[in-house]
């Protein structure tokens, strides 16, 4: 049954895949942004309703969420511009608190709200992973809310910034440093993400659950990287840094234009990604290997792909 529904944080990687699906789906979709202009591939979806406006101003979010059924909230952040942890609790913490008054105020019953894996509120390693346990715990305390969170491990696909990011790498650098080489992690398509999140949206049985979403495979840090490289047809030499480098390296690109690798980022790889429980199974979902599709958007066509999905739903 098409629903109205307000998205928070639907202009970035995952954004842009699930208001797709929703779109395709008939749902009537809200999409938050402070830049319309910088989202126009968001306008040719025949569904969505892109506004601009500053999402952590509480009046914004009651205007928005007025008359929606459900709300969405993917933001989220990898690193901050300080060094302090404000940047993660604003993005994170914060925003949630006024997500749920919003929610209260204007009788908002469902929110599908995306964390990840290792949230911890107390024994989270960084500022990242405790910022969204923090979230969660808000999100969980909340009274008479229809709740479903989602934590995926490293996602993957067209314009991600994990896999993509490796490979414009390794395109330039014939030696690749990499700091905690040994950090595992399931990485989990894109497009499986977004299946688990529609199969929740109207399904009471997915209500005050948690669903941990990872891939088939595990690879360790090194291993993902040395993947990329062959996918890519090139060879490289990847170099797996000791502890001591690997803080060292954090360190120093702390201060680097778009901290490509943070402190923070160092602490988060200090817990695996991996999945103590089968969210997927429980969904009656099955996630497709890294291996069978990293090849279709590496080796060209990942953003042309994500494009002509936009098309196919404006025609329809």
């Amino acid at each position: 049954m098409p629903q109205a529904i307000c998205i928070l944080g639907g202009t970035g990687f995952v954004g842009h895949h699930l208001a797709a699906r929703l779109a395709h789906d008939g749902h009537s979709l809200t999409i938050l942004t402070r830049s319309r202009t910088r989202h126009r591939d968001l306008l040719v979806l025949p569904t969505a309703s892109v506004k601009q406006d500053d999402i952590h101003q509480p009046d914004v979010l009651e205007r928005h969420f007025q008359g929606c059924d459900t709300v969405i909230n993917l933001v989220g952040i990898l690193n901050e511009k300080g060094r302090d942890g404000r940047g993660f609790t604003h993005a994170h913490v914060e925003l949630v608190r006024k997500i749920l008054d919003a929610c209260q105020k204007t009788n908002v019953r469902r929110l599908l709200h995306v964390s990840a894996l290792k949230a911890d509120a107390e024994a989270g390693p960084s500022y990242y992973l405790r910022s969204k346990g923090q979230a969660e715990d808000l999100i969980r305390a909340h009274p008479d809310l229809n709740y479903t969170i989602f934590r995926p491990s490293i996602i993957f696909g067209p314009d991600d910034s994990s896999t993509n990011r490796f490979a414009s790498l390794l395109k330039w650098m014939p030696i690749f440093p990499l700091a905690r080489p040994n950090a595992r992690s399931a990485p989990v398509y894109i497009d499986d993400v977004v299946d688990a999140m529609t199969a929740a949206l109207e399904d009471p049985g997915t209500y005050q659950n948690v669903y941990q979403l990872c891939g088939p495979q595990v690879y360790s840090l090194k291993e993902l990287v040395a993947l990329v490289a062959r996918t890519l047809g090139i060879k490289r030499w990847v170099i797996g840094l000791p502890d001591s480098l690997s803080r060292l390296q954090a360190a120093m690109l702390d201060f680097w234009p778009g901290k490509p690798f943070s402190t923070d980022n160092y602490r988060s790889l200090g817990v695996h990604s991996l999945c103590e429980e089968d969210g997927f199974a429980a969904l009656g979902l099955s996630p497709r290997p890294l291996e069978i599709i990293l090849p279709q958007y590496l080796r060209g066509g990942g953003r042309q792909r994500r494009l002509s999905l936009f098309r196919q739903d404006a025609g329809r």
